[in-house]
């Protein structure tokens, strides 16, 4: 029978090694997020059904919760928790097999080998981070680790030969990268990126990005129905933790909208390039008009006294939704104004893309990958 061991600690040669002698043994494992409070940690591992959990403490077995669970089987290999958009915590399943076809995947697009050496920077609780252990893991390469990032970190990781890494947007956006020979960025626009960066699509459903600057990887099939996008992929999950994987002829609905620029075959990614658009429940309808929020986003960070900002649909009832935006002010005696930053935004937008709220944040509050916590904003 699979077990299912959830690894409490820190990216380093040690949870490398915990990975390595767990699938060794055949069981399956949970990595936990450290940012997590070690009690949230705890309650997580056992809603997700593991049998052990490995800390810094030394092995601990789990009691059963009793909760009503997909059993795991014979080839299973990681459980990664994700919210997704709800924001409750879900257990994706993934098999040797899955993870496998997306290291092979991504390992042909981007001729890697065992000669890589990966920086791991972000957490390797979430796909992304998973991923870039798993591919080394696969292929035999160097692995180095840090628990955060600066440029003392960076320094030091470049010196120690690094030359590969994966990262997200604020990371992209606040550090030089440009010394290395390849960067990854998750759900970033690929436009804005530099040369040796790469800005992949995909999900923990997917075993991360399938989609490299819009272009599918090889055996990685993208269609568009009604603008929502749908994959077919070697590297897709096998289920939930607490429920099936739904998907339609092989194919999973990702929730995410976006549209084919160049040739396509019918409704099937042909060699265009896919532009994400957002989250389906992400676009703004105000007075009958389509605002997608990070292109207002974009060009708000364009104005000097913006240093961060999210833009989000609030309800009204003359309007639908408006556009509304949270910012933080490059200077605390300089806040932007409504009215500066509206007329920013129709210099290149049209009018009823301009904020028509905006509220004025010390920072915005993001998950370790940079996605915005809108619950956390008032």
């Amino acid at each position: 029978m699979t077990r299912l061991v959830a690894i409490d600690l820190p990216a380093s040669d040690r949870l490398r090694a915990e990975v390595e002698r767990a699938w060794q043994a055949g069981d399956a494992v949970l990595p936990l997020d450290q940012r997590m409070n070690p009690a949230i940690r705890r309650k997580l591992a056992e809603a997700l059904g593991a049998d052990e959990l490995i800390s810094e403490h030394g092995r601990e077995l789990l009691p059963s919760t009793g909760f009503p669970l997909v059993p795991l089987q014979s080839g299973d290999a990681l459980v990664i928790a994700t919210s997704g958009s709800t924001g409750t915590p879900k257990g994706v399943v993934h098999t040797h097999t899955s993870i496998a076809a997306h290291a092979r995947m991504a390992a042909e697009r981007l001729a890697l080998t065992s000669l890589d050496h990966w920086w791991l920077c972000i957490p390797a609780a979430h796909i992304g981070g998973f991923g870039v252990l798993s591919r080394a893991m696969l292929l035999g390469s160097r692995v180095s680790f840090a628990h955060h990032v600066d440029d003392a970190s960076l320094t030091r990781a470049r010196a120690s030969g690094a030359s590969h890494t994966s990262v997200v947007p604020t990371l992209l956006s606040r550090y030089s990268f440009a010394e290395w020979k390849l960067v990854l960025v998750g759900a970033a626009r690929s436009g804005s990126l530099p040369p040796n960066a790469i800005s992949t699509y995909g999900l923990t459903e997917t075993c991360g990005g399938v989609v490299y600057n819009g272009i599918a990887l090889r055996g990685v099939d993208v269609r568009l129905t009604n603008g929502r996008i749908f994959v077919r992929t070697p590297s897709l999950a096998r289920t939930y933790r607490h429920a099936p994987l739904v998907l339609v002829d092989g194919w999973f609905d990702t929730g995410d909208v976006g549209t084919f620029d160049g040739p396509q075959q019918g409704d099937m990614l042909g060699d265009g390039v896919l532009r994400v658009e957002g989250r389906g429940d992400d676009l703004i309808i105000t007075g009958g008009n389509k605002v997608w929020p990070h292109i207002v986003e974009q060009r708000l960070r364009e104005h000097p006294l913006v240093a961060d900002v999210v833009v989000r649909g609030v309800p009204d009832h003359e309007w639908g939704s408006l556009v509304a935006a949270w910012i933080v002010p490059t200077a605390k005696d300089r806040p932007p104004t409504l009215e500066v930053l509206r007329a920013h935004v129709k210099e290149t937008l049209a009018a009823y893309c301009a904020p028509q709220r905006i509220t004025l944040t010390e920072s915005i509050p993001r998950s370790a990958l940079g996605k915005p916590l809108m619950s956390e904003l008032s």
